[in-house]
């Protein structure tokens, strides 16, 4: 049930709504809802009559949380099967801002290999979309890649064709 919550740190829900979406009995839903935000894992607030509960993005273990996620529901397949699809992919790496463990409006990604530039774009668009950043890249042949990492002082690889 919690897993929108822990997909998508932004998503809320109430308890009325979480029981249309899920089937389940609104005390059911009320005594989990109330177990996580005790443990800290969510933080509610109230608009109106209506008491949201939201992901808290602080608590310690959100990133572990969502990672197990995102393993349960695949996506680790699903990253796979995007980099087929983008062709030759050798390498990602995140370089700028995140790569040096700041937060900023913009991904900056660097792509080693004979990338799909068409699929490229369109995948960038719709993630953009979907967390609300841009996204920067550029893209280096392999002989290329040498070159360009005596340059990045700290790139950070992020996928490797092994």
């Amino acid at each position: 049930m919690l897993l929108k919550f822990f997909l998508n740190g932004n998503t809320k829900g109430y308890l009325r709504g979480l029981e249309q979406e899920f089937g389940e009995s609104s005390n059911a839903i009320r005594l989990e809802l109330n177990r996580f935000e005790k443990a800290g894992m969510l933080r509610s607030y109230t608009e109106g009559n209506k008491k949201f509960f939201q992901a808290n993005k602080n608590h310690p273990l959100f990133n572990e949380v969502h990672n197990i996620v995102l393993k349960q529901i695949g996506f680790d397949r699903i990253i796979n099967q995007v980099i087929t699809r983008m062709g030759d992919v050798q390498k990602v790496y995140v370089t700028g801002e995140f790569a040096k463990g700041l937060n900023s409006q913009i991904i900056d990604l660097t792509f080693v290999g004979n990338i799909n530039h068409r699929y490229l774009l369109e995948l960038c668009k719709k993630v953009e979309k979907l967390i609300g950043r841009k996204i920067r890249f550029v893209i280096f042949e392999t002989n290329d890649e040498i070159n360009w990492a005596s340059r990045d002082a700290d790139p950070l690889l992020l996928w490797e064709n092994v």
